[in-house]
């Protein structure tokens, strides 16, 4: 295994550790469990490799069929597999029966086939409600955006909570892209208000996640009350063209 690799892997991964744990510690929220999702989607398996020896232990995939294979190749490894990419329904059995957790939960439909998928192969699976807080079309989650609209998704997560195979544990968002982490903070901002009122209405359960923040942003995300970041080129370098 290339050392060299694993050497720059382990340095800038520790380097996020210390950016997060700052940034907690700016928030008042030394206490508060924050886990990094190191995203290897597209990176080759020797850099995923070289990730897990230098001490990497949440891997990220958008893609259900490059994880799998990625998955099938490191048997031995204790890594935790997340899948935080859009899931098409007929790829619900692939997610069903190799992930740890599903970031992006988008639809009832998909809710219904990874029940389904779970109960055949008799798992239980933890999963986090993807939401559109910005209104952009490009991206996928329940509609999100408008506040005052909050109470139209009381029905759909009522849904999710009658599959017996999922465990619904939070929201999960990808806002607009800025170079300045900054314009990204009101969207962070706005799944953390989700959140609340969430909880409000659903007493006793366990909505306590929220998976927000990327390469670019994830410092703005912890001090705006992220459970789970997701950095990938910023620790596994730029992904191969």
């Amino acid at each position: 295994m290339d050392e060299t690799l694993i050497s720059a892997i382990r340095e800038r991964y520790q380097r996020v550790l210390g950016q997060i744990a700052e940034a907690k510690v700016r928030s008042g929220r030394e206490a508060e469990a924050v886990r990094l999702v190191v995203v290897s989607k597209s990176q080759p398996l020797e850099v995923v490799r070289a990730a897990i020896a230098a001490g990497v232990s949440i891997l990220g995939e958008n893609y259900a069929e490059e994880a799998v294979d990625k998955i099938a190749a490191l048997p031995e490894t204790a890594v935790e597999w997340h899948m935080i990419g859009h899931v098409q329904s007929r790829k619900a059995d692939l997610v069903a029966r190799h992930f740890s957790l599903l970031h992006s939960l988008d639809s009832i439909k998909l809710a219904g086939r990874l029940d389904q998928s779970c109960e055949k192969s008799g798992r239980t699976l933890p999963v986090l409600m993807e939401v559109n807080v910005s209104g952009e079309e490009s991206k996928f989650g329940f509609p999100a955006w408008d506040e005052r609209r909050w109470s139209n998704l009381v029905p759909a997560i009522e849904q999710i909570m009658t599959f017996p195979r999922l465990r619904l544990g939070g929201l999960m968002t990808m806002p607009p892209f800025f170079d300045d982490p900054e314009q990204t903070r009101p969207y962070f901002q706005r799944l953390r208000r989700l959140q609340h009122f969430l909880k409000e209405r659903f007493t006793g359960s366990n909505l306590t996640e929220l998976s927000m923040g990327t390469s670019v942003d994830f410092i703005a995300a912890v001090e705006e009350g992220a459970t789970y970041v997701r950095v990938g080129q910023a620790i596994l370098g730029s992904r191969p063209v």
